[in-house]
């Protein structure tokens, strides 16, 4: 019989017990997931990351001790191999501005969270980034129309398109869909951006549009 695959492990960290068990109980009821730690304030959650280091962090922006963007810069700063999910009730785009820009790998609403949460760690933990999609489909013509004002960019037109939906949230797939082309296109277009770019992976392009004028100003 094959090893047994160590569970992927997550802290959370939220100044609500109530909700954190409910978080708690989601993340236990997948057999590959486990909740590993809790925490109700943000300078705790570098404290339990000293004594154990997880795959992941789930936090809440808001807490006691140290605001959820400092603690993600931290983390982010010590132990980049952490993936952090910022999981919040804050829809503005300042906020998921900030959580993104320090470093975070994905942004859920709270409101989503009891849908959408194990959507949002797979697509993590395989490498993706995540934007919840009550922020992600409203900020598409945004970005769209961000990209189309950069004329001095070193990418194309469709490139900024496919950069632009990739920021706000839309998979590979989705992408595709939306702009009527084949998988294999978003591909190859994502991988000139990036070698245009010169930058590695999705997270790094997600970050890359936002310091070039995808501000998110309200």
């Amino acid at each position: 019989m094959p090893p047994k695959t160590p569970p992927y492990r997550i802290i959370l960290a939220d100044d609500h017990p109530m909700f954190r068990e409910g978080i708690k109980r989601i993340i236990d009821d997948v057999p590959h997931l486990k909740a590993v730690g809790e925490v109700g304030d943000g300078a705790e959650v570098l404290n339990m990351l000293r004594e154990s280091l997880p795959d992941m962090v789930i936090l809440d922006l808001t807490m006691p001790g140290m605001h959820g963007t400092e603690v993600t810069k931290e983390i982010k700063n010590r132990y980049p191999q952490v993936k952090v999910l910022i999981l919040t009730m804050h829809k503005s785009k300042e906020h998921l501005s900030r959580g993104i820009m320090a470093g975070a790998d994905g942004y859920l609403l709270k409101e989503n969270a009891f849908g959408d949460l194990i959507s949002a760690i797979e697509t993590i933990r395989q490498g993706g980034s995540y934007i919840s999609s009550l922020l992600s489909a409203q900020m598409i013509d945004f970005f769209r129309q961000k990209a189309r004002s950069e004329p001095e960019d070193v990418l194309s037109s469709r490139e900024k398109e496919v950069l632009s939906l990739l920021v706000a949230g839309k998979s590979s797939k989705d992408i595709a869909k939306y702009l009527s082309l084949s998988a294999a296109t978003v591909h190859a277009h994502l991988g000139k951006i990036k070698k245009k770019l010169d930058i590695k992976n999705n997270a790094e392009l997600i970050k890359y549009g936002l310091q070039k004028g995808y501000s998110l100003e309200d």
